[in-house]
């Protein structure tokens, strides 16, 4: 396994381990605003959910689910599927990159500076939920480079997602 593909394997584990925690915050986010107490400040003590909230949710949930595909691919030497080549992996990645960026951005809008109240837990939560938005997306966005730039070093749109390509098996293909 070269070191190209140990850099990726190791990106994937670190953004898997940034979304579950991601997931756990959001969740507790949600669960917070969905069970308000009846004289909380927030909103009136009404419940309600902030849908960039659910968005963020979602995106680390699908990440959670893409990372052991995408992994099993590379250790597996699998090359079958949408999955097994870096074409595949870089269409996933731009989902990602997307998703991630249009929550962090909006997060960072709403709940950008909360110094006034991090006496609050609601509002430290907040402040992680940004912080660990805006690492995971920096995990997708290297290891977007590093797709794109196998990619284009190698001509290897079509290449399998494992890193071993082996010309001589397409030129006996031919």
């Amino acid at each position: 396994m070269g070191l190209h593909t140990l850099f990726r394997v190791f990106c994937y584990y670190v953004l898997w381990l940034f979304s579950a925690v991601t997931l756990g915050l959001t969740a507790a986010r949600l669960h917070y605003t969905l069970h308000l107490p009846l004289h909380d400040p927030l909103n009136g003590g009404v419940n309600f959910y902030d849908r960039i909230i659910a968005e963020i949710l979602a995106t680390a949930a699908l990440t959670m689910l893409l990372i052991p595909i995408l992994i099993v691919r590379i250790h597996r030497r699998h090359e079958h599927g949408i999955f097994s080549t870096f074409g595949g992996e870089l269409i996933a990645l731009l989902l990602l990159f997307v998703l991630w960026i249009v929550g962090a951005a909006i997060a960072t809008r709403n709940w950008g500076n909360l110094n006034w109240c991090h006496t609050y837990s609601a509002c430290r939560l907040l402040t992680a939920i940004v912080a660990f938005t805006w690492m995971s997306w920096i995990m997708v966005f290297f290891l977007t480079i590093s797709c794109l730039g196998y990619i284009f070093r190698n001509d290897g749109f079509s290449h399998p997602v494992h890193g071993g390509y082996y010309p001589e098996r397409d030129m006996r293909e031919v």
